[in-house]
């Protein structure tokens, strides 16, 4: 009898341990036992290369190693361009992209989104500009930065037209750069005079750089950042919702975003195509 009960207790032991909707999961993915994921490691705090080892870390590398084990298998991480990340998806070259994308409904024409983080579009200047650009309406007129490959741009004109020109002032002049980094070297550099990323990543930088950024105003527009994943996926869809349901119940969600100065970034629950 005491044999029974301790065989049972193992079994239900094991059981809970199983990974979450590994069985949701396509056929290609556990023949493989990896899910390939498109990754740009240029956008810390969620995706960089450790300046010590070149590793892959940051948020969403942690995250995603977690959310693969969570379904009993591994995040094979494929570099690319910003340009080829939804396209990868599309054509199957990737499974997922999983790289501080923000969830658009223009995006969703290609694929589904898995939300599990808020981003703000937010503008920042030098710190030793700060009181000359107190507000965002401060910046009209002025030369603004971002990088030419997200939405940032068109937040720039949106707040541009309707705080700015719509209001008799001149328009904000966009700057196009080559991601964000590349924004705030120009801004370092006095070739313009603020720029817009999103504001989840500010607290790191702000760390990594004392006394060099300041934030101006509060975001002008908040976006969701998902898990891009095929339209006609629907297992996979299904599994890593699941799956990053089971990291947030179990503390790991809440754990890598106060490790990685997100907790304000923090959504209540998994959303799917939840971006406007």
């Amino acid at each position: 009898m005491k044999k029974t009960i301790a065989l049972a207790a193992a079994l239900l032991a094991g059981t809970a341990s199983l990974p979450v909707a590994a069985a949701e999961l396509p056929s290609r993915i556990t023949s493989r036992g990896a899910i390939i994921a498109a990754v740009v490691p240029n956008y810390p705090p969620l995706e960089l290369r450790d300046p010590k080892t070149n590793e892959l870390t940051g948020f969403d590398i942690e995250l995603g190693n977690a959310l693969a084990a969570k379904l009993g298998v591994r995040m094979q991480w494929q570099e690319t361009n910003f340009e080829q990340m939804l396209t990868s998806v599309r054509t199957g070259r990737v499974d997922i992209v999983m790289s501080g994308m923000s969830d658009l409904a223009s995006r969703q024409e290609t694929a589904t989104f898995i939300d599990y983080l808020r981003s703000g579009s937010q503008f920042f200047t030098q710190a030793s500009r700060a009181a000359e650009f107190a507000t965002p309406e401060a910046l009209c007129g002025k030369r603004v930065g971002a990088s030419r490959r997200t939405s940032l741009p068109n937040d720039i004109k949106a707040f541009s037209d309707a705080e700015c020109v719509a209001k008799g002032r001149p328009a904000i002049e966009y700057v196009p750069t080559e991601g964000s980094a590349d924004a705030r070297t120009q801004l370092r550099q006095g070739r313009i005079d603020a720029a817009m990323q999103g504001g989840e990543t500010l607290p790191y930088i702000m760390g990594l750089e004392p006394n060099t950024y300041a934030p101006v105003g509060e975001p002008v527009r908040f976006t969701l950042m998902g898990i891009a994943v095929g339209k006609e996926e629907a297992g996979l869809q299904q599994a890593l919702a699941d799956g990053m349901r089971a990291l947030i119940a179990d503390g790991t969600y809440a754990r890598l975003l106060e490790k990685w100065q997100l907790t304000p970034s923090a959504i209540p629950e998994v959303q799917i195509n939840g971006g406007r």
